[in-house]
């Protein structure tokens, strides 16, 4: 066993852990040893996500010490930050086994070092954890979640007092102040129960009331009232939020998928509770075609992000990747923006970089500036803060399925996409189209854009290791030529230089640095590598682009795309 990985196991022995804990780690070491590094080979770091990981014993996991120790080293830096002030945190909590846990043991930690916690008494999603920041005026915001990853996981975002997640140098220097809680004895532990709020239910009529307010078209939703949906929580938190949401819209047949209405952090209906994968939506699909509906919702764990079905043109129900949600909602935006009279040349809307060009193409042609920020919603998030009170947001995205509208939330929100995707689908329902005509049609108009994700998956210190080696790799020796095409430019966003390699020239990239490389060809194709921030993979998203003449000519055009993706994957030994 490594020296430092022994030292941190005997630390943990021999400190006053409690006694489940070491006996947990005293099996390990008698039966499964390989378990035990991977338990304790590193400290959990923030990512794009915050901190986030397996729950069990160790630095490497989710459980009281991490918790604590993070709280602590949170609690440390919000005093550096607010010295002498009254200092307050919202916590909120999502449906994961040991959320409700976690969030007490935050809420301990931080009133026993006399900050103000404003603790909301039921599960809530992650996009009325960024409002109530705002709302109460708080400091900070922690959510206890993993999001959309497998039962295994927990996670912690933590939030500034803008209700966006931790940017630079805010992570940082929080996560600098955790790695000082050296032991258990550096951690208060106490709770103050004066210090210890209750959030009661006027906040959620807060935060609906505004949600309710960025309807655009009540009266397409009141001539298609009965326009048939069907809702997914996925066993999370959108049940507490989603179906008053769509109610007070004007949805009147909106049905729930009950085996999945249930909070389970066992997630026992789904093998993941991801709206990435298809077979999450297993149940909602099923429901909507014995049901006969329109359109299906399904919302992951936390409630930031949504996948949805619709109806194609032969009547059956298709899933949407994040990228055709999102370029939809946002065509819906700017347009009805335009339509309304609302653009006046103060707005703007903001993507990240490995989400599709065309939403970048679309606002150029609506004359609105489009910003491209790293991956991760905390970067839309602190553009929308950079822009305050100069211009006005009128929405953004990315890929992963997260959408958002508005600037009283600062992270992606299902709630508000779900509202608006419904409204979306109701406006053009009553002009006699479907949504997969209108997707059509945008193709048609702006260019057919498409795209694709691939992730490999590479566990442990191992995996770590190998994705690192081929982050080396590929900046190292990039490639000259994908799939036939001449490789013009690589932005190297960890070095922040653009390579353009036509004309041998070198420019500084104006974002934060980022482990993240994109390779651009000779025909538009975009290509990104990025390790994950929150999961043990390595992400290459493809990008390509064609022209769409007709709109008859969708499923052939579609093939070519596809099969373009398919030789660039190859091509590149993937």
């Amino acid at each position: 066993m490594d020296k430092l990985i022994e030292e941190r196991v005997n630390l943990w022995l021999n400190d006053d852990y409690d006694e489940a804990t070491k006996q947990e780690i005293r099996n390990f070491l008698q039966n499964n040893p390989d378990e035990l590094v991977e338990a304790f080979y590193r400290d959990l770091e923030f990512g794009t996500g915050g901190l986030r990981g397996i729950m069990g014993v160790g630095t490497n996991r989710m459980n009281k010490y991490t918790v604590g120790a993070a709280t602590q080293g949170l609690a440390n830096y919000l005093k550096k930050q607010f010295p002498g002030q009254d200092i307050s945190v919202a916590v909120s909590f999502d449906s994961r086994n040991n959320s409700q846990y976690f969030a007490d043991i935050t809420a301990d930690v931080l009133s026993a070092n006399d900050i103000t916690c404003h603790l909301f008494p039921a599960l809530r999603p992650t996009p009325v954890l960024s409002f109530a920041v705002r709302h109460l005026h708080c400091q900070a915001g922690v959510m206890v979640t993993a999001s959309h990853n497998p039962k295994e996981y927990n996670g912690y975002k933590v939030y500034w007092s803008d209700g966006g997640q931790l940017v630079p140098p805010h992570d940082k220097n929080t996560i600098t102040e955790v790695n000082l809680v050296k032991t258990i004895h550096d951690i208060q532990w106490t709770r103050k129960a004066e210090k210890v709020h209750t959030i009661d239910s006027s906040l959620d009529a807060a935060y609906l009331n505004l949600v309710h307010g960025l309807s655009l078209h009540p009266e397409a939703i009141a001539a298609q009232k009965n326009l048939k949906i069907i809702y997914t929580p996925l066993h999370g938190t959108g049940i507490t939020m989603v179906p008053k949401a769509l109610e007070m819209y004007g949805f009147e047949n909106v049905s729930i998928v009950k085996e999945q209405a249930v909070t389970d952090g066992n997630f026992p209906t789904v093998k993941s509770p991801n709206p990435e994968e298809k077979s999450a939506l297993t149940l909602a699909i099923a429901q909507a075609e014995a049901e006969k509906a329109d359109l299906v919702l399904a919302t992951d764990p936390d409630a930031d992000r949504v996948g949805i079905a619709i109806r194609n043109d032969k009547g059956e129900m298709i899933l949407l990747n994040g990228n055709m949600t999102g370029s939809l909602l946002i065509h819906y935006l700017l347009s009805q923006w335009k339509e309304l009279g609302k653009l006046n040349g103060s707005q703007f809307i903001v993507k990240t970089i490995v989400t599709t060009e065309l939403i970048e193409r679309m606002a150029f042609c609506f004359n609105v500036p489009c910003e491209d920020v790293l991956t991760g919603f905390k970067y839309i998030a602190e553009k929308i803060k950079e822009f305050e009170g100069k211009k006005t947001f009128i929405g953004g995205g990315e890929e992963s399925y997260g959408y958002l509208a508005g600037d009283f939330v600062r992270d992606k929100d299902a709630v508000i996409a779900c509202c608006l995707i419904a409204e979306m689908t109701a406006f053009y329902a009553a002009q006699g189209k479907s949504l997969y005509e209108m997707l059509i049609e945008i193709y048609h108009q702006y260019g057919f854009y498409k795209e694709e994700l691939l992730s490999l998956t590479k566990q442990g210190k191992s995996g770590a290791e190998e994705i690192a080696q081929m982050m080396v790799n590929f900046r190292n020796n990039p490639p000259k030529e994908i799939n036939g095409q001449k490789v013009l430019m690589m932005k190297d966003f960890q070095a922040g230089i653009s390579y353009n390699f036509e004309k041998g020239t070198q420019e500084a990239i104006t974002l934060p640095k980022s482990n993240v490389l994109q390779f651009f060809t000779a025909d538009l194709s975009k290509i990104t590598v990025r390790p994950s921030g929150t999961e043990p993979k390595i992400k290459f998203y493809f990008g390509v682009v064609g022209t769409l003449p007709n709109t008859s000519e969708y499923e052939s055009t579609n093939a070519l795309l596809a099969e373009k993706i398919q030789s660039i994957i190859k091509d590149l030994g993937l």
